[in-house]
Protein backbone atom coordinates (compact mmCIF):
# COMPACT_ATOMS: atom_id res chain seq x y z
CA UNK A 1 0.00 0.00 0.00
CA UNK A 2 3.13 2.22 -0.03
CA UNK A 3 2.39 2.84 3.82
CA UNK A 4 3.95 2.14 6.67
CA UNK A 5 6.18 -1.19 7.18
CA UNK A 6 6.06 -2.94 10.34
CA UNK A 7 9.29 -4.86 9.76
CA UNK A 8 11.50 -1.97 8.93
CA UNK A 9 13.39 -1.11 12.43
CA UNK A 10 15.67 1.83 11.05
CA UNK A 11 15.26 4.90 12.73
CA UNK A 12 12.79 3.80 15.40
CA UNK A 13 14.08 0.61 17.21
CA UNK A 14 15.97 0.27 20.38
CA UNK A 15 19.28 -0.52 20.49
CA UNK A 16 18.29 -4.18 20.63
CA UNK A 17 16.94 -3.78 16.89
CA UNK A 18 13.59 -4.39 18.42
CA UNK A 19 10.27 -2.39 18.04
CA UNK A 20 8.71 -0.93 21.72
CA UNK A 21 4.88 -2.15 22.04
CA UNK A 22 4.02 1.28 21.99
CA UNK A 23 5.63 2.27 18.50
CA UNK A 24 3.79 -1.32 17.25
CA UNK A 25 0.69 -0.03 18.20
CA UNK A 26 0.90 3.14 16.97
CA UNK A 27 2.31 2.12 13.54
CA UNK A 28 -0.32 -0.24 13.34
CA UNK A 29 -2.88 2.10 14.25
CA UNK A 30 -1.52 4.46 11.42
CA UNK A 31 -1.63 1.16 8.88
CA UNK A 32 -5.09 0.27 9.41
CA UNK A 33 -6.62 3.78 9.39
CA UNK A 34 -4.69 5.23 6.42
CA UNK A 35 -5.95 2.16 4.85
CA UNK A 36 -9.53 1.75 6.06
CA UNK A 37 -11.99 4.50 5.73
CA UNK A 38 -15.35 4.64 7.31
CA UNK A 39 -17.42 1.78 6.00
CA UNK A 40 -20.88 0.67 6.93
CA UNK A 41 -20.88 -3.36 8.61
CA UNK A 42 -23.72 -5.23 9.55
CA UNK A 43 -23.52 -7.77 12.48
CA UNK A 44 -25.23 -9.07 15.62
CA UNK A 45 -24.61 -6.72 19.06
CA UNK A 46 -23.13 -8.95 21.99
CA UNK A 47 -21.96 -8.18 25.41
CA UNK A 48 -23.03 -4.66 25.22
CA UNK A 49 -22.06 -2.52 28.47
CA UNK A 50 -23.24 1.21 29.13
CA UNK A 51 -21.29 2.71 31.25
CA UNK A 52 -22.27 5.65 33.36
CA UNK A 53 -20.30 8.58 31.27
CA UNK A 54 -22.61 7.57 28.31
CA UNK A 55 -20.58 5.67 26.03
CA UNK A 56 -21.41 2.08 24.89
CA UNK A 57 -18.85 -1.01 24.44
CA UNK A 58 -19.82 -3.67 22.62
CA UNK A 59 -19.07 -6.75 20.49
CA UNK A 60 -20.38 -7.10 16.49
CA UNK A 61 -20.24 -10.28 15.12
CA UNK A 62 -21.65 -12.93 12.49
CA UNK A 63 -21.25 -16.83 12.05
CA UNK A 64 -17.35 -16.25 11.04
CA UNK A 65 -15.68 -13.06 13.74
CA UNK A 66 -16.16 -10.58 15.65
CA UNK A 67 -14.70 -7.07 16.47
CA UNK A 68 -14.74 -4.81 19.42
CA UNK A 69 -16.73 -1.74 19.09
CA UNK A 70 -17.22 1.70 21.02
CA UNK A 71 -19.80 4.39 20.15
CA UNK A 72 -19.54 7.37 22.29
CA UNK A 73 -22.24 9.56 23.98
CA UNK A 74 -22.07 12.05 21.44
CA UNK A 75 -23.34 9.25 18.74
CA UNK A 76 -25.73 7.17 20.01
CA UNK A 77 -27.65 9.98 22.87
CA UNK A 78 -30.06 10.41 20.11
CA UNK A 79 -30.82 6.79 19.54
CA UNK A 80 -33.11 5.99 22.82
CA UNK A 81 -32.09 2.72 25.18
CA UNK A 82 -28.86 0.66 24.03
CA UNK A 83 -29.84 -2.10 22.07
CA UNK A 84 -30.57 -5.58 23.98
CA UNK A 85 -28.04 -8.43 22.62
CA UNK A 86 -28.95 -10.50 19.84
CA UNK A 87 -29.77 -7.03 17.67
CA UNK A 88 -28.70 -7.11 14.24
CA UNK A 89 -27.49 -4.08 13.05
CA UNK A 90 -25.94 -1.61 10.59
CA UNK A 91 -23.14 0.46 12.10
CA UNK A 92 -21.26 2.72 10.38
CA UNK A 93 -18.27 3.03 12.13
CA UNK A 94 -14.03 3.96 11.72
CA UNK A 95 -11.39 1.47 11.78
CA UNK A 96 -8.64 1.48 14.29
CA UNK A 97 -6.50 0.18 16.99
CA UNK A 98 -7.02 0.73 20.81
CA UNK A 99 -3.66 0.89 21.82
CA UNK A 100 -3.68 0.69 25.33
CA UNK A 101 -5.10 -2.83 24.59
CA UNK A 102 -3.77 -3.28 21.56
CA UNK A 103 -7.08 -4.61 20.37
CA UNK A 104 -8.43 -3.80 16.98
CA UNK A 105 -12.02 -1.96 16.90
CA UNK A 106 -14.02 0.04 15.29
CA UNK A 107 -15.15 3.28 16.52
CA UNK A 108 -19.22 3.75 15.32
CA UNK A 109 -20.67 6.60 14.60
CA UNK A 110 -24.35 5.68 13.06
CA UNK A 111 -25.99 2.10 14.28
CA UNK A 112 -29.20 1.32 12.63
CA UNK A 113 -31.64 -2.10 13.55
CA UNK A 114 -31.75 -4.12 10.05
CA UNK A 115 -35.22 -4.89 11.68
CA UNK A 116 -38.27 -2.40 11.21
CA UNK A 117 -36.94 -1.00 7.67
CA UNK A 118 -33.28 -0.80 8.46
CA UNK A 119 -32.35 -1.64 4.89
CA UNK A 120 -34.25 1.43 4.01
CA UNK A 121 -32.70 3.49 6.83
CA UNK A 122 -28.91 2.13 5.37
CA UNK A 123 -29.76 3.50 1.81
CA UNK A 124 -31.20 6.98 3.25
CA UNK A 125 -28.11 7.38 5.68
CA UNK A 126 -25.40 6.29 2.18
CA UNK A 127 -27.73 9.05 -0.05
CA UNK A 128 -27.38 11.76 2.59
CA UNK A 129 -23.74 11.45 3.41
CA UNK A 130 -23.79 11.48 -0.83
CA UNK A 131 -25.20 14.50 -0.87
CA UNK A 132 -23.80 16.08 2.32
CA UNK A 133 -20.13 15.44 0.47
CA UNK A 134 -21.75 17.26 -2.45
CA UNK A 135 -22.01 20.07 -0.57
CA UNK A 136 -26.09 19.93 -1.25
CA UNK A 137 -26.85 19.99 2.55
CA UNK A 138 -24.70 23.21 2.92
CA UNK A 139 -27.28 25.48 5.04
CA UNK A 140 -24.91 28.64 2.52
CA UNK A 141 -26.60 27.66 -0.47
CA UNK A 142 -30.37 28.11 0.84
CA UNK A 143 -31.68 30.53 -1.36
CA UNK A 144 -34.66 33.24 0.31
CA UNK A 145 -37.97 32.83 -1.03
CA UNK A 146 -39.36 36.32 -3.42
CA UNK A 147 -41.63 38.45 -1.38
CA UNK A 148 -44.36 38.56 -3.58
CA UNK A 149 -44.25 35.86 -6.26
CA UNK A 150 -46.50 36.34 -9.48
CA UNK A 151 -45.93 32.76 -10.74
CA UNK A 152 -45.89 29.60 -8.81
CA UNK A 153 -45.01 25.94 -9.61
CA UNK A 154 -47.00 23.04 -7.98
CA UNK A 155 -44.88 19.67 -8.47
CA UNK A 156 -47.44 16.98 -6.62
CA UNK A 157 -49.95 14.43 -8.07
CA UNK A 158 -53.01 16.35 -9.83
CA UNK A 159 -55.35 13.71 -8.14
CA UNK A 160 -54.14 14.84 -4.70
CA UNK A 161 -55.02 16.30 -1.49
CA UNK A 162 -52.20 18.15 -1.17
CA UNK A 163 -52.66 20.19 -4.39
CA UNK A 164 -56.49 21.11 -3.46
CA UNK A 165 -54.76 22.33 -0.05
CA UNK A 166 -52.35 24.51 -1.77
CA UNK A 167 -54.82 26.24 -4.14
CA UNK A 168 -57.25 26.80 -1.88
CA UNK A 169 -54.35 28.58 0.66
CA UNK A 170 -52.61 30.62 -2.37
CA UNK A 171 -56.49 31.60 -3.36
CA UNK A 172 -56.92 32.86 0.18
CA UNK A 173 -54.04 34.35 1.01
CA UNK A 174 -52.57 36.20 -2.20
CA UNK A 175 -55.49 35.39 -5.20
CA UNK A 176 -52.84 37.41 -7.38
CA UNK A 177 -50.50 34.72 -7.93
CA UNK A 178 -50.71 32.39 -10.60
CA UNK A 179 -50.39 28.76 -10.52
CA UNK A 180 -48.58 26.46 -12.56
CA UNK A 181 -49.52 22.47 -11.98
CA UNK A 182 -46.70 20.29 -12.78
CA UNK A 183 -48.60 16.86 -12.63
CA UNK A 184 -46.49 13.96 -11.49
CA UNK A 185 -47.21 10.47 -9.49
CA UNK A 186 -45.62 10.84 -5.84
CA UNK A 187 -45.39 6.83 -4.54
CA UNK A 188 -45.47 3.80 -6.84
CA UNK A 189 -43.67 2.14 -9.43
CA UNK A 190 -42.30 4.61 -11.50
CA UNK A 191 -42.74 7.54 -9.14
CA UNK A 192 -39.34 8.34 -9.14
CA UNK A 193 -37.92 8.81 -12.72
CA UNK A 194 -41.47 11.15 -13.29
CA UNK A 195 -40.78 13.20 -10.18
CA UNK A 196 -37.30 13.51 -11.41
CA UNK A 197 -38.71 14.44 -15.28
CA UNK A 198 -41.28 17.12 -13.37
CA UNK A 199 -37.97 18.51 -11.81
CA UNK A 200 -36.50 18.40 -15.48
CA UNK A 201 -39.39 20.70 -16.37
CA UNK A 202 -39.06 23.15 -13.97
CA UNK A 203 -36.37 24.40 -16.07
CA UNK A 204 -37.97 25.43 -19.16
CA UNK A 205 -41.12 27.11 -17.13
CA UNK A 206 -40.55 30.77 -18.10
CA UNK A 207 -41.09 33.27 -15.29
CA UNK A 208 -41.70 31.37 -12.65
CA UNK A 209 -40.89 32.87 -9.29
CA UNK A 210 -41.07 29.43 -6.21
CA UNK A 211 -41.63 25.99 -6.77
CA UNK A 212 -43.17 23.41 -4.14
CA UNK A 213 -42.36 20.08 -4.14
CA UNK A 214 -44.78 17.55 -2.06
CA UNK A 215 -47.26 15.46 -1.35
CA UNK A 216 -49.76 14.94 1.77
CA UNK A 217 -48.97 12.45 4.48
CA UNK A 218 -48.83 8.36 4.33
CA UNK A 219 -46.73 5.77 5.55
CA UNK A 220 -42.73 5.10 5.34
CA UNK A 221 -43.54 3.23 1.93
CA UNK A 222 -45.30 5.67 0.13
CA UNK A 223 -42.99 8.80 1.06
CA UNK A 224 -40.01 7.28 -0.07
CA UNK A 225 -39.28 8.20 -3.21
CA UNK A 226 -38.73 11.71 -1.26
CA UNK A 227 -35.79 9.87 -0.23
CA UNK A 228 -34.33 9.37 -3.60
CA UNK A 229 -30.78 10.79 -3.88
CA UNK A 230 -31.92 11.07 -8.01
CA UNK A 231 -34.88 12.87 -6.54
CA UNK A 232 -33.03 15.09 -4.03
CA UNK A 233 -30.30 16.40 -6.33
CA UNK A 234 -33.03 16.76 -9.09
CA UNK A 235 -34.60 19.37 -6.93
CA UNK A 236 -31.09 20.82 -6.05
CA UNK A 237 -30.39 21.48 -9.67
CA UNK A 238 -33.67 23.48 -9.97
CA UNK A 239 -32.47 27.04 -10.85
CA UNK A 240 -35.64 28.62 -8.42
CA UNK A 241 -36.29 28.44 -4.86
CA UNK A 242 -37.85 25.62 -3.66
CA UNK A 243 -39.94 24.61 -1.30
CA UNK A 244 -40.43 20.88 -0.02
CA UNK A 245 -43.58 19.65 1.93
CA UNK A 246 -43.87 16.16 2.02
CA UNK A 247 -46.01 14.23 4.63
CA UNK A 248 -46.79 15.65 8.04
CA UNK A 249 -44.72 17.55 10.41
CA UNK A 250 -42.82 14.52 11.67
CA UNK A 251 -41.74 13.42 8.78
CA UNK A 252 -38.08 14.58 6.98
CA UNK A 253 -37.09 13.44 3.59
CA UNK A 254 -34.07 13.94 1.67
CA UNK A 255 -36.18 16.86 -0.74
CA UNK A 256 -36.82 18.26 2.99
CA UNK A 257 -32.72 18.60 3.56
CA UNK A 258 -31.95 20.00 -0.29
CA UNK A 259 -34.82 22.30 -0.96
CA UNK A 260 -34.80 26.08 -0.11
CA UNK A 261 -37.30 25.56 2.89
CA UNK A 262 -38.87 22.70 4.10
CA UNK A 263 -42.47 23.02 5.38
CA UNK A 264 -44.50 20.75 8.02
CA UNK A 265 -46.94 19.97 4.95
CA UNK A 266 -48.30 21.06 1.93
CA UNK A 267 -50.90 23.87 3.85
CA UNK A 268 -48.03 25.18 5.37
CA UNK A 269 -45.76 25.38 2.25
CA UNK A 270 -48.39 27.27 0.63
CA UNK A 271 -48.52 29.73 3.32
CA UNK A 272 -44.42 30.18 2.99
CA UNK A 273 -44.64 31.12 -0.39
CA UNK A 274 -47.19 33.90 -1.01
CA UNK A 275 -48.10 36.44 1.44
CA UNK A 276 -51.05 37.13 3.70
CA UNK A 277 -52.98 39.73 1.28
CA UNK A 278 -55.20 41.53 4.27
CA UNK A 279 -51.56 41.44 6.42
CA UNK A 280 -50.01 43.23 3.24
CA UNK A 281 -53.05 45.58 3.24
CA UNK A 282 -53.04 46.39 6.97
CA UNK A 283 -49.17 47.37 6.55
CA UNK A 284 -49.93 49.21 3.22
CA UNK A 285 -52.63 51.39 5.63
CA UNK A 286 -50.12 51.58 8.09
CA UNK A 287 -47.38 52.75 5.99
CA UNK A 288 -49.70 55.71 4.77
CA UNK A 289 -51.10 56.72 7.85
CA UNK A 290 -47.46 57.34 9.21
CA UNK A 291 -46.33 58.94 5.69
CA UNK A 292 -50.01 61.20 6.52
CA UNK A 293 -48.66 62.14 9.57
CA UNK A 294 -44.98 62.66 8.69
CA UNK A 295 -45.91 64.90 5.43
CA UNK A 296 -48.58 66.95 8.00
CA UNK A 297 -45.46 67.55 10.36
CA UNK A 298 -43.16 68.24 7.54
CA UNK A 299 -45.48 70.81 5.99
CA UNK A 300 -46.17 72.40 9.87
CA UNK A 301 -42.22 72.98 10.10
CA UNK A 302 -42.27 73.95 7.21
CA UNK A 303 -45.28 76.80 7.40
CA UNK A 304 -43.42 77.75 10.50
CA UNK A 305 -40.26 77.77 9.04
CA UNK A 306 -41.45 80.16 5.76
CA UNK A 307 -43.17 82.37 8.53
CA UNK A 308 -39.94 83.04 10.57
CA UNK A 309 -38.53 83.60 7.14
CA UNK A 310 -41.05 86.10 6.01
CA UNK A 311 -40.81 87.99 9.26
CA UNK A 312 -37.05 88.10 8.45
CA UNK A 313 -37.28 89.16 4.94
CA UNK A 314 -39.65 92.02 5.83
CA UNK A 315 -37.32 93.44 8.66
CA UNK A 316 -34.24 92.99 5.99
CA UNK A 317 -36.44 95.09 3.40
CA UNK A 318 -37.58 97.52 5.62
CA UNK A 319 -34.22 98.14 6.40
CA UNK A 320 -32.88 98.44 3.09
CA UNK A 321 -35.83 100.83 2.10
CA UNK A 322 -34.75 103.27 4.98
CA UNK A 323 -31.24 103.20 4.08
CA UNK A 324 -32.23 103.78 0.03
CA UNK A 325 -34.59 106.74 0.96
CA UNK A 326 -32.39 108.22 3.14
CA UNK A 327 -29.21 108.02 -0.02
CA UNK A 328 -32.07 109.41 -2.63
CA UNK A 329 -33.12 112.19 -0.29
CA UNK A 330 -29.06 113.62 0.44
CA UNK A 331 -28.92 113.05 -3.93
CA UNK A 332 -32.23 115.03 -4.42
CA UNK A 333 -31.15 117.44 -2.18
CA UNK A 334 -27.92 117.92 -3.30
CA UNK A 335 -29.52 117.74 -6.68
CA UNK A 336 -31.86 120.37 -5.79
CA UNK A 337 -29.29 122.68 -4.43
CA UNK A 338 -27.92 122.64 -8.19
CA UNK A 339 -31.04 123.18 -9.89
CA UNK A 340 -31.46 126.00 -12.28
CA UNK A 341 -34.94 126.80 -10.68
CA UNK A 342 -33.34 127.12 -7.58
CA UNK A 343 -31.38 130.10 -9.09
CA UNK A 344 -34.39 131.58 -10.81
CA UNK A 345 -35.71 131.75 -7.24
CA UNK A 346 -33.24 133.85 -6.27
CA UNK A 347 -33.84 136.60 -8.51
CA UNK A 348 -31.91 135.29 -11.66
CA UNK A 349 -33.44 135.02 -15.47
CA UNK A 350 -32.08 132.93 -18.43
CA UNK A 351 -32.48 134.26 -22.09
CA UNK A 352 -32.91 132.12 -24.78
CA UNK A 353 -33.60 133.03 -28.64
CA UNK A 354 -36.08 131.79 -30.82
CA UNK A 355 -34.21 128.25 -31.78
CA UNK A 356 -33.84 127.91 -27.90
CA UNK A 357 -30.06 128.80 -27.54
CA UNK A 358 -28.71 130.28 -24.42
CA UNK A 359 -27.72 134.02 -25.03
CA UNK A 360 -24.83 134.41 -22.11
CA UNK A 361 -23.35 137.68 -23.71
CA UNK A 362 -23.99 141.09 -24.23
CA UNK A 363 -23.04 140.86 -27.78
CA UNK A 364 -25.33 138.13 -28.31
CA UNK A 365 -28.35 140.36 -27.59
CA UNK A 366 -28.11 143.06 -30.94
CA UNK A 367 -30.68 145.88 -30.91
CA UNK A 368 -33.88 144.33 -32.29
CA UNK A 369 -33.48 140.97 -31.53
CA UNK A 370 -36.57 139.12 -30.22
CA UNK A 371 -35.65 136.52 -27.20
CA UNK A 372 -37.80 135.15 -24.35
CA UNK A 373 -37.12 135.83 -21.31
CA UNK A 374 -36.75 132.51 -18.64
CA UNK A 375 -37.88 133.88 -14.93
CA UNK A 376 -38.57 132.02 -11.40
CA UNK A 377 -42.54 131.32 -12.18
CA UNK A 378 -42.05 131.25 -16.19
CA UNK A 379 -41.43 133.12 -19.52
CA UNK A 380 -42.11 136.11 -21.01
CA UNK A 381 -41.25 137.71 -24.56
CA UNK A 382 -38.84 140.53 -24.82
CA UNK A 383 -36.69 142.32 -27.88
CA UNK A 384 -33.78 144.73 -27.27
CA UNK A 385 -34.30 147.88 -28.01
CA UNK A 386 -30.64 149.19 -27.84
CA UNK A 387 -27.24 147.49 -26.79
CA UNK A 388 -24.51 148.65 -24.64
CA UNK A 389 -21.09 147.77 -24.17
Amino acid sequence: MGGVDLFDTSGSASAEGAWSVREVTRRARQLIESGLQRCWVRGEISGLKAYQSGHWYFTLRDAQAQVRCVMWRTDNQRLGPPPEDGTEVFVEARPTVWEERGEFRLTVKTLIPTAAGGLWQLQLERAKAALARDGLLDPERKRPLPAFPQRIAVVTSPDGAALRDILSVIGRRWPAAAVWVVPTRVQGEGAEDELCAALERLHRIPDVDVAIVGRGGGSREDLWVFNSERVARALAAVPIPTISAVGHETDVTLTDLVADLRAPTPSAAAEAAVPDRGAVLDTVDGLARRLGRSLTGQLDMGSQRLARTEDRLAGVIGRLLERSTARVDAVSARLDALSPLKVLARGYAVARDGRGRVLKSVAALRPGLDFRLTVADGEVDARVTKGES
